[in-house]
């Protein structure tokens, strides 16, 4: 008997996702545990597999389509189940889908009853199309629109109204060609440019001092619609900003004996590598963020105090150093966590961190290797920054920003003479660290750095 594959929630914090890529089509025999397609959830990109074996015998959502918990994305059966029992909910899901991180629009209305007497119409307000293009646009576009429903309303999907706000087209003036004159998306794209150009100034100022200003034409504004790990970054941002009361304590350290030390570990390293074929694969070399994370991490067993979290009910002391590194990728940021970071040498820690990042950026970590931190590093001095400051990632108490390396004069002896000089800023939870307790650590983590032999041997 057919019966719906429904989305299912692939990660503990995803609500909705894209599906990406179907690696099944219409009439292939599906086993338990066959790869059906690929999802982008708010954290990687994950893997959708059968729970049972059949046919795919149709296929609801698009590739690119952002779907919902819970929403039927398949037909799965034997090849002569009768699949009119599932009609209605072909149609209305078996469109084409919109353009990546857009909603698909609302299934078409019912027909339209025969509508009484209309009463007579309020007054309203000069559209945007009829103040900045009258009659250009009126000799294009019959007057009224036939998708109007009983009340008076026009019929048009919640994206569609979004996008008409967003433009400041008043909907009232569209001729929608859908089904029973619903405006759909095409149906803005067809209105005049200038309206749609004009809408932001026309809302800004009044209506008496509203000029109509030409554009020139190509300036539009680029529209990328969220992703859900943008979704995401933006909601657990604001969240953090808005609930954790943040503030900063930066420390300059003398880099000098870091730099040095990498550079006798990775010559280390090559030598070797000397004679070794490896292939096309690049040499090891530990960075000056892989003993940072080692330095912070031995800081961490020293200032416990700071490997800490806040819950409503009591702060949490971890006895595990597991560090989450922020990870730049194509279109956000992600923190897979490096466990017993004081436990591991920093040639395992360049090696582990080196795997992580590679799948971070090809969107393939597990949920699970990017939650339960106890402690985060960002790091972007690889971009050129001297310092910044970073939003805590919760339930965590703390996160380290780490800027570049500086070439800097410095006072040595009563002379002054060139130096290196790394600016570190760690970001509290007020509610879990205080100020005397970060200092405590900023200044334990300038030790180690200054004295990098003693991060070697932890």
């Amino acid at each position: 008997m057919a019966k719906i594959l429904e989305m299912p929630k692939l990660s503990p914090t995803m609500e909705e996702g894209v599906l990406s890529t179907w690696h099944k089509k219409e009439g292939d025999d599906i086993g338990v545990d066959d790869l059906l397609a690929e999802v982008e959830t708010d954290k990687a990109t994950m893997e959708f597999r059968a729970f049972d074996k059949g046919t795919l015998l149709k296929i609801l959502v698009a590739p690119g389509s952002q779907v919902k918990l819970g929403q039927p994305v398949a037909i799965v059966g034997a090849p002569t189940d009768d699949l009119s029992a599932f009609a209605s909910l072909s149609a209305a899901t078996g469109s084409p889908a919109p353009p990546k991180g857009e909603p698909a629009p609302a299934a078409p209305a019912a027909e339209a009853r025969p509508a009484a007497a209309p009463a007579p119409a309020p007054q309203r307000k000069p559209s945007v199309v009829s103040v900045l293009d009258r009659t250009s646009y009126a000799a294009e576009a019959p007057v009224g629109n036939g998708g109007v429903s009983d009340g008076g309303r026009v019929l048009a999907s919640p994206y569609v109204r979004k996008v008409a706000r967003e433009k400041g087209i008043d909907l009232h003036g569209v001729l929608g060609t859908g089904t029973g004159g619903r405006v759909v998306a095409s149906d803005l794209e067809s209105m005049p440019a200038q309206a749609a150009r004009g809408a932001t100034a026309l809302a800004r100022v009044p209506p008496a001092q509203a000029p109509v200003v030409p554009v020139p034409a190509g300036d539009e504004p680029e529209i990328r619609p969220l992703s859900p790990m943008r979704k995401t970054i933006a909601r657990r941002l604001t969240e953090s900003k808005a609930t954790v009361p943040h503030f900063y304590l930066s420390i300059d350290a003398d880099a000098a004996g870091l730099v040095k030390i990498r550079e006798q570990i990775n010559a280390e390293l090559a030598a070797a590598a000397g004679g070794k074929d490896n292939g096309a694969a690049a040499p090891l070399k530990v960075s000056l963020n892989d003993l940072i994370i080692k330095a912070c991490a031995v800081a961490l067993v020293h200032v416990p105090e700071c490997n800490a979290s806040f819950t409503p009910e009591a702060l949490v002391f971890h006895k595990r150093v597991d560090i989450s590194v922020a990870v730049a990728i194509a279109d956000g940021l992600v923190t897979p966590v490096l466990r017993h970071a004081d436990q591991k040498s920093v040639v395992a820690i360049a090696i582990e961190v080196r795997e992580l990042a590679a799948r971070a950026r090809a969107r393939k970590l597990k949920p699970e290797e990017m939650q339960n931190g106890t402690f985060s590093i960002s790091n972007l001095g690889m971009f050129g920054i001297d310092e910044f400051a970073a939003v805590i990632n919760p339930p965590e108490g703390a996160i380290l920003a780490v800027g570049q390396v500086r070439d800097v004069p410095v006072v040595a002896d009563g002379a002054v003479v060139p130096g290196k000089r790394i600016a570190l800023t760690l970001s509290c939870d007020h509610r879990v660290v205080d100020g005397a307790v970060g200092a405590a650590f900023l200044a334990e983590l300038r030790r180690l750095i200054e004295r990098p032999l003693r991060v070697l041997t932890g």
